[in-house]
């Protein structure tokens, strides 16, 4: 048995063994699973689809006295919720703004928050007494923005399948799910998830630190829909703190969706955290649904949308031929396709949409298959990912290093 303070002393000495996900799975597959002495910390991360996002901030409208309280207020377009407190006349507005809320089909909160964090301006519309009020803001005219999860970091996710004939559009498609079991989505980053590595959350606990978009914020307890066998967390951070990187918007069939990203540092303090974080792919079920019903039917394993397969999308411009609107770049989620077979490497979450969209093979990536458990020979391709296991290993790799240089503290 260890404590927790003498892993910050060991932290504080630079004497600490941590580990990445990664590097501690890697040791489990080989057969060489680690005593409680060879590892003091291991870190976790997640980065995908997480639709319970949202933002409360503090906005400037107009100059004091302009107005007397705000009835309706958007963000380049997108709807947000004034109060609950009214700020009377003075000018600013407290609102709540959701990742999924919506100004089009291409532009929601997500890229909302993205672009504030970017650094972009961001044009403010209100609406009060019968009056319009504009301005136009940056994130440093905010005087107080705090991104926070209702849910997130789900211990495991669902895949979906369509078994009717028509095709179906869903917030876990991109393009219309095409029919008789011939294509599925996933969500999930598997073995390196936080919660999958500490599932009865008996270390992510209210108070918790984290990384929250790549800022450091904190857990605040059970999010919403977690049960004992499917916990996820609730956590917040401020915005301004965050990277643009590791959050952003997501395009489905259905609209815009919000890019969350989680990491999170496990201490080692006994053999049963040794266990827990053992835990492999194939270890992992994956539930398979019916996107008509979204009760599941059979299950896969993780392990066919993470082992021996590609996390990167690779792409051959010479294989670009000008044919036209680029089909790619138009059905891309984050839009980092770019004409003349480019990708902004930024954006790209290697979903794999435009490798089922480009017709001349720009765009090439193995996503997997679902080998489901109660039929041998049925391989489901799986044409959509809407989680990045390269991004959250790359979030494993950057808490590490702020463990190790005491930027980010237990």
């Amino acid at each position: 048995m260890k404590t927790m303070q003498e892993i910050r002393d060991r932290l504080a000495s630079g004497e600490a063994a941590v580990w990445t996900a990664m590097e501690m799975k890697e040791r489990v597959r080989k057969g060489d699973i680690p005593t409680v002495d060879e590892v003091d910390v291991v870190t976790t991360g997640s980065f995908g689809v997480m639709s319970g996002t949202a933002a409360v901030m503090t906005v400037p409208v107009a100059a004091p006295g302009a107005f007397l309280r705000a009835d309706t207020v958007t963000l380049n377009g997108v709807p947000a919720f004034p109060g609950p407190c009214p700020n009377e006349r003075l000018g600013t507005v407290d609102l709540m703004v959701y990742g999924t809320a919506a100004a089009s089909e291409i532009y929601g909160g997500g890229h909302l928050f993205r672009d504030l964090v970017d650094g972009k301006e961001v044009d403010v519309v209100a609406e009060a007494g019968g009056k319009t009020f504009e301005n136009t803001i940056y994130i440093e005219d905010l005087p107080a923005a705090r991104i926070f999860t209702t849910r997130s970091c789900f211990r495991n996710y669902t895949a979906f399948v369509n078994r009717g004939s028509d095709p179906a559009r869903t917030i876990f498609s991109v393009l219309p799910l095409e029919g008789h079991m011939s294509a599925a989505t996933v969500s999930g980053c598997g073995e390196i998830n936080p919660v999958e590595n500490d599932p009865a959350l008996g270390h992510i606990r209210p108070g918790t630190p984290l990384l929250l978009n790549g800022a450091i914020g904190m857990v605040m307890g059970e999010g919403t829909r977690s049960t004992p066998e499917r916990r996820n967390i609730a956590a917040c951070a401020e915005l301004s703190a965050m990277d643009g990187d590791c959050m952003g918007g997501f395009v489905t069939a259905h609209g815009p969706e919000c890019l969350t990203s989680v990491a999170i540092p496990l201490p080692v303090l006994s053999a049963d955290d040794i266990i827990r974080l053992s835990v492999t792919d194939d270890q992992i079920s994956l539930p398979v649904a019916d996107i008509n019903d979204r009760v599941p039917f059979s299950a896969a394993s993780y392990a066919d949308v993470w082992q021996q397969t590609d996390f990167t999308v690779q792409v051959d411009p010479l294989r670009c031929l000008f044919c036209g609107p680029c089909t790619a770049a138009e059905a891309c989620p984050t839009k980092a396709v770019m004409m003349g077979g480019g990708i902004m490497r930024s954006r790209c979450v290697a979903c794999g949409t435009c490798v089922h969209t480009c017709p001349n093979g720009v765009y090439t990536m193995d996503a997997g298959a679902l080998h489901l458990q109660d039929d041998s020979e049925a391989a489901v391709p799986i044409v959509l990912r809407q989680s990045d296991r390269s991004r959250a290993e790359a979030l494993c790799e950057h808490l590490r290093v702020q463990l190790q240089r005491g930027e980010f503290l237990l």
